[in-house]
């Protein structure tokens, strides 16, 4: 799945690719895509003249500003945006394509079918759901560590379901917490409240950093993950433990291990992270 860093760089690859463009109308083939409105030709005709006027993001929701409206999508695992010449054929999988005016399109490719579109008035968005369930951006202003230790040190449980849980932090991934976990020398298993306050301001200043460092090289390519002009992301080369089973630590040389956490493969060093 897309996290954070993989979504603020398709938010700006299509900055640059679909700004200022205006939509013309619609296609959607997969209607169930389609969760605010419920009706997909109402979806189609809010749609239609809007202009793109910004691209924003909130944990791994891409936010379309619109003229009117603010259009919310999720990519969940396989996910893609693309940018086509209408002439171009329509590749297998699409199921939402934005025709513009210029004889450009937008459009969503999603092998799984997983993905998610909302679309809401302005100022709207953030008070209904799927945004109104989920927690800060480690980029927002609103990332306090003092509500988010509070939020810790109230759990019983284990810190990695913790910090994937998106109603405390938005956009933390598998990924992320597994190297967060590594660098500040947290097993992935120790429950909330057994952490000082001291272990949770290095989860927080890891997580804030590593997700920055994915952001600077494009994300973390990992299967099929692309950013909208199909460029890989290069993180995966700095990654310290996740995906590195049973190499050496770049720390301490002790083999990385793989084990799971309620249901999700972790990697961790057990001499780092005791």
């Amino acid at each position: 799945m897309p996290e954070l860093p993989e979504v603020e760089t398709i938010r700006k690859t299509l900055r640059q690719l679909v700004l200022n463009k205006t939509i013309k109308e619609v296609s959607v083939f997969w209607p169930k895509m389609i969760k605010q409105p419920d009706d997909v030709e109402i979806f189609k005709q809010m749609l239609e003249g809007q202009t793109i006027l910004e691209i924003g993001r909130k944990g791994k929701f891409l936010l379309f500003e619109l003229t009117d409206y603010i259009l919310v999508s999720h990519l969940r695992m396989e996910g893609k945006y693309g940018v086509f010449n209408e002439k171009e054929s329509v590749l297998k999988h699409t199921h939402v394509v934005f025709h513009f005016t210029d004889g450009h399109e937008l459009r969503y490719n999603d092998v799984r079918k997983f993905g998610t579109m909302h679309l809401f008035e302005k100022g709207e968005e953030l008070t209904n759901k799927p945004l109104s369930q989920i927690g800060p951006d480690p980029f927002e202003e609103s990332f306090h560590f003092d509500t988010f230790y509070e939020k810790v040190k109230k759990s019983e449980r284990a810190i990695k379901n913790i910090l994937l849980d998106q109603t405390v932090i938005a956009g933390l991934g598998n990924i992320y917490v597994d190297e967060t976990l590594y660098k500040a020398g947290i097993h992935p298993l120790r429950k909330g409240n057994s952490l000082s306050k001291e272990e949770a301001e290095r989860i927080q200043r890891y997580a804030t950093e590593t997700l920055a460092e994915a952001v600077e090289q494009g994300g973390t390519t990992i299967r099929s993950y692309v950013n909208s002009q199909g460029q890989i992301g290069m993180f995966q080369q700095q990654l310290f433990v996740y995906g590195q089973e049973n190499k050496p630590c770049k720390n301490c040389g002790s083999p990385i291990e793989k084990m799971k956490v309620n249901g999700r493969g972790t990697h961790l060093c057990l001499t780092c992270q005791k």
